[in-house]
């Protein structure tokens, strides 16, 4: 695709604010210039934006690829928008739409801003009449809507790794043919970080149900787990430490956090070998021995490390950490 087209998704939404750090590989914040600049470029006559107006947020409904998870949009969550509404008695940051046709229920679809729009009708709901939703029109491709949905949030903490991995999941089988170094060269981004994106949403349904919220996956979470689960023995281990965990989630109330989640999948891999007298050894990538301990009656740490294992120094110090942890 031409450069130019490659940038489509920039020129329309310019101008959003909030930098997300996921890991090194994160697209850098010049990606996006400064709202207020470009409102104020519009405001001299400086650049001329598509139809912008207040519409009836009934009237609006979101994209069949929004990357919000509805569920997850609660008072509690979009507090931050109430209050800002509530202060500037109005919506400032226009979301994204389309006009829709053949639907008697609708005039707009929803390409970015969907938490704006819940706001909006949430106030409308709760004793504020009055607010109408902040939209500007573009005519667009379900492509380029993807594209610009993705400019305009990549920046926003609000969103999670696991919403960011499902939206780039469904768009690399619909817009890419399913091959990541098209997506991430239409996008703009580094192949690694459109990878670990996508490695959250692609763990196996039996250590998703470990989880309680599944928007506790992040990236460093799928980064410590996803290779355990290449070797069967491993990926059996953890399957029966997330039954044990989702088990006390259910019959105690007990919440874990996401890298607690992690940890203990990680540590139910430490199981001790057949031929083991006492020793518990550590499997690495292949399923392959990198690591051996085992305790005295006094508690002593025997540490041993096979020859030849393949194991990198940082790998090494990792599972030796995982097992100082379990102490």
């Amino acid at each position: 695709m031409a450069q130019g087209n490659r940038g489509f998704g920039s020129s329309l939404t310019e101008g959003l604010d909030e930098a997300e750090d996921v890991g090194n590989e994160a697209p850098s914040e010049s990606i996006m210039a400064s709202r207020s600049q470009t409102l104020a470029r519009i405001a001299s006559g400086k650049m001329v934006t598509d139809r912008t107006e207040w519409v009836d947020p009934a009237r609006c409904r979101p994209w069949r690829l929004h990357n919000r998870d509805l569920d997850h949009l609660t008072e509690e969550s979009c507090r931050d928008l109430i209050d800002a509404f509530l202060s500037a008695k109005k919506q400032r940051i226009p979301a994204i739409v389309r006009r829709l046709q053949n639907d008697p229920d609708h005039d707009f679809e929803i390409i970015a801003g969907v938490r704006r729009w819940w706001t909006a009708q949430w106030l409308r709901e709760h004793h504020h009449p009055e607010y109408d939703y902040l939209v500007t029109i573009q005519n667009v491709t379900d492509e380029e809507a993807f594209r610009v949905s993705d400019v305009e949030n990549r920046s926003r903490k609000d969103i999670s790794d696991w919403e960011r991995g499902i939206e780039y999941s469904r768009a690399l089988a619909e817009f890419y043919n399913n091959s990541q170094n098209e997506m991430a060269e239409h996008l703009r981004i580094s192949r690694s970080w459109l990878s670990r994106l996508l490695d959250v949403v692609r763990l196996p349904d039996e250590i998703v149900s470990a989880f309680s919220d599944r928007h506790d996956i992040t990236v460093r979470v799928a980064r410590d787990v996803k290779p355990l689960v290449g070797d069967p023995r491993s990926k059996k281990l953890m399957v029966e430490e997330a039954a044990r965990i989702a088990g006390e989630r259910n019959d105690l109330g007990v919440r874990f956090t996401g890298p607690e989640v992690a940890k203990r999948l990680a540590r139910a891999t430490m199981a001790p070998s057949k031929a083991g007298e006492g020793e518990v050894e550590v499997k690495g990538r292949g399923g392959k021995a990198i690591l051996r301990y085992s305790r005295n009656t006094r508690g002593a740490l025997t540490l041993k490390v096979p020859p030849k294992t393949g194991a990198t120094k940082d790998e090494l110090l990792k599972a030796i950490g995982e097992i100082l942890g379990a102490s």
